[in-house]
């Protein structure tokens, strides 16, 4: 199976997510959701800065937007941390270059532009969905 980028394999278990839903099969909604959890806690940022993680809004996000939420622990010139930024990231698609994604809050110490390379490479992480299904059957 040909590897997918993250983005794609979150946008289409949320679409499996909400057919479950609309068909109510719940066994398989749960599924996909718990499946989505462990890819954001797996995959996106944590750690150095993201001291909070990445939360996924799984009520509003769908096929065609994701949307997270992360803090960032700031550092001062003498390397303290001194303070928190609070940040919604949007991803939609887009024909040209496979995803438009902007960043909201508070752009204290230019951080904006940090929080979108993060994401954008993490987004563009390749996912081997076989290997993925494997690491699933081998935990239950």
């Amino acid at each position: 199976m040909i590897p997918k980028p993250l983005y794609a394999v979150l946008a289409t278990t949320l679409i499996a997510r909400d057919n479950c839903r609309h068909s109510g099969n719940d066994e398989w909604h749960d599924r996909h959701e718990a499946r989505v959890a462990e890819l954001v806690k797996r995959y996106l940022p944590s750690g150095s800065g993201f001291d909070h993680g990445t939360k996924l809004d799984a009520v509003r996000s769908t096929g065609d937007r994701l949307i997270f939420f992360v803090d960032f622990h700031h550092m001062n010139e003498h390397g303290f941390y001194d303070g928190w930024t609070t940040h919604r990231v949007v991803v939609r698609p887009s024909l040209a270059f496979g995803f438009r994604l902007t960043v909201s809050g508070r752009n204290r110490n230019d951080i904006k532009d940090h929080i979108a390379e993060v994401f954008d490479a993490a987004l563009h992480t390749p996912i081997d969905e076989a290997k993925e299904a494997d690491r699933e059957h081998s935990r239950a």
